[in-house]
């Protein structure tokens, strides 16, 4: 198995600057991972977002 390098901050760093979707997040223990976050979609980045009816 390849050696793998944490981030213990790289989540809590994610931002939606510039509309970007949040990264999908991982827990690894030993040799064992789990998806523990979905990447975030652009639907789900706009799913709040109203327009104005102007």
């Amino acid at each position: 198995m390849p050696e793998v390098r944490a981030d213990a901050c790289g989540f809590i760093l994610a931002s939606n600057y510039n509309s970007r979707p949040l990264p999908a997040e991982a827990l690894v223990r030993g040799d064992k991972i789990a998806l523990i976050r979905k990447r975030q979609t652009i639907e789900d980045l706009i799913r709040d977002e109203v327009d104005p009816i102007w």
